[in-house]
């Protein structure tokens, strides 16, 4: 497993429907860990790279709604 780090700027704060995709994001094959910042502005992700590509990453996070900028 090679493990990758990504920040993402939200182009909005998140709100609560927004929360529950995040937790849906948990169950993609290749992704480890989703964190939203305290202010609720910034997410963290953290993939594995020998399971999917940075493009893959944007693309689902697109596909689930999450607000990235």
């Amino acid at each position: 497993m090679t493990k990758v780090t990504l920040y993402y700027k939200l182009s909005r704060p998140l709100n609560d429907d927004d929360c529950v995709q995040i937790a849906a994001l948990h169950s993609v094959f290749g992704i480890a860990r989703v964190q939203p910042n305290a202010a609720l502005d910034k997410l963290t992700v953290d993939y594995d790279a020998s399971r999917m590509m940075k493009t893959d990453v944007d693309a689902t996070l697109a596909r689930f709604g999450v607000p990235v900028a």
